[in-house]
């Protein structure tokens, strides 16, 4: 959610710290691709519920996933740059829910956290004090009063709104709770950094299912997105979350556990938290996790890699779409190759700056050929893409600058042509409720839309 990104702006400055990308910078891809593994025929790391496959069996695995699609090179030399930066690996036997809304999801999420017998680990940028938080709260309590061990991180931007009390009560009902970077300094258990907030969004539950998206803990998100809102009503919030059971989920565990242990929370020392992994379906999954610092932009580098590789489509939903330019020449250069690229972005959100942020971009990216579509009747609020009809990606990564140089962020990257279907039938879905901008529809833009384009555009950095 986009107000509290202005909030650290404001908090930022006021205290005088120094925002923005002064000293931060992303990482060049392009150098990345030339310097990774190009010979054809190796083999991709894939681990399995049993440890590491041999290279003929990765091999077999991959060949096969080949063959049930069109020749592209995202299942190859995509692959070879991803395996470079990243210490995930591509896990096989897993089996990948698409959760496409709120109300999906939360109760994808209930199920899952009533059945647990082990652990409750939630992460999130924001959980609210209203009608859907109070009733996670509730649950957690309950499981916890159960015996079962519940681990809350919160981010302390995100949730600024969210009063102390709500935390307060989760902690004296004997659920452990770290709030991620306290705005407080003198509250901070470790290097204290504001302008680095926690937008990862994961919920694990006894290390045997995850999920992974863009969803807040919000009653923003409980609204039907069939139902039409009447005029002045609040418009229901659009979002996508995956639910993951194999043995991807101890990729998303071992993110879970690194950020708990380095905001000092109480020792998590019990092996149930990494438990043995059984395999429940065929797709293939990396969780990618990134933090501050130009070498750990793996979101960043995933993204401009596979959409440098494409060869067929690319469909990408995106929140907040500002971005460098290394996304965008790889989003042009795309087009002009014929890949065929259509973006859904929001019309409507809860930061209008963000909005003709995005719009900056419009006219390089309808001249290049890139189709550009926004969604009125809803907040868009997904950070989503499928490429090629076999690569998908899910998760809480906006293609602006903010997220893409100070956010901890969480991705899962999918390999599967059915788990691709799926995501074409969710993007087709959000297409028919979204108006198409076209190029000469742009050009007559007002010269007032423009300047407010220009104005945004100086911000930049800090969106």
């Amino acid at each position: 959610m986009k107000l509290t990104r202005i909030s650290i702006v404001l908090l930022l400055s006021i205290t005088g710290l120094r925002i923005g990308s002064g000293c931060a910078t992303l990482p060049d891809v392009a150098e990345m691709i030339k310097e990774a593994p190009t010979a054809v025929g190796s083999s991709s790391q894939i681990v399995s519920s049993r440890g590491l496959l041999s290279p003929q069996k990765s091999r077999a695995i991959m060949d096969r996933l080949k063959n049930s699609v069109k020749p592209t090179d995202i299942l190859e030399r995509h692959i070879s740059v991803v395996e470079s930066v990243s210490e995930s690996p591509l896990t096989r036997g897993n089996r990948v829910t698409l959760l496409t809304d709120g109300q999906d999801a939360y109760a994808a999420m209930f199920q899952a956290m009533e059945h647990a017998r082990h652990h409750i680990n939630l992460e999130t940028f924001i959980i609210e004090d209203d009608p859907v938080g109070r009733k996670f709260a509730d649950l957690l309590l309950r499981k916890q009063a159960q015996g079962i061990q519940v681990n809350l991180i919160y981010d302390s931007i995100g949730s600024l709104k969210t009063p102390g009390s709500f935390f307060q009560r989760l902690s004296d009902g004997g659920v452990q709770v770290v709030e991620f970077n306290p705005m407080n300094p003198l509250n901070s258990r470790w290097n204290w950094r504001l302008a680095n907030p926690d937008h990862r969004k994961i919920l694990i539950v006894d290390g045997e299912i995850a999920l992974i998206g863009g969803i807040n803990i919000s009653s923003v998100y409980s609204s039907s997105l069939s139902a039409r809102k009447p005029k002045g009503e609040q418009l229901p919030w659009r979002d996508t979350d995956v639910q993951i059971e194999g043995p991807a989920v101890l990729e998303a565990q071992k993110l879970f556990l690194e950020t708990w242990r380095k905001q000092n929370g109480p020792p998590l020392d019990d092996p149930g938290y990494l438990p043995d992994q059984k395999e429940y379906g065929e797709a293939l999954v990396r969780v990618v996790g990134s933090t501050p610092g130009e070498n750990n932009r793996i979101t960043f580098i995933v993204y401009v890699s596979a959409i440098s590789f494409a060869e067929h489509s690319i469909h990408l939903t995106n929140a907040y779409f500002i971005p460098d330019d290394q996304i965008l020449d790889a989003l042009v250069d795309a087009a002009r190759r014929g890949v065929d690229v259509k973006i859904i972005l929001p019309a409507a959100s809860d930061s209008s700056m963000a909005i003709t942020g995005a719009q900056y971009h419009y006219s390089r990216l309808l001249k290049a050929g890139v189709k550009i579509y926004e969604r009125s009747n809803a907040f868009l609020h997904a950070k989503t893409a499928v490429i090629d009809g076999v690569w998908s990606t899910v998760g809480s990564t906006n293609l602006d600058y903010w997220s893409l140089l100070n956010d901890d962020e969480v991705n899962a990257v999918i390999l599967s042509r059915v788990f691709a279907e799926k995501m074409e039938v969710m993007f087709a879905g959000d297409l028919a409720e979204s108006d198409e901008i076209t190029r000469e529809q742009w050009k007559k833009r007002s010269l007032w839309q423009k300047s407010k384009e220009q104005f945004a555009h100086l911000f930049s950095h800090w969106m």
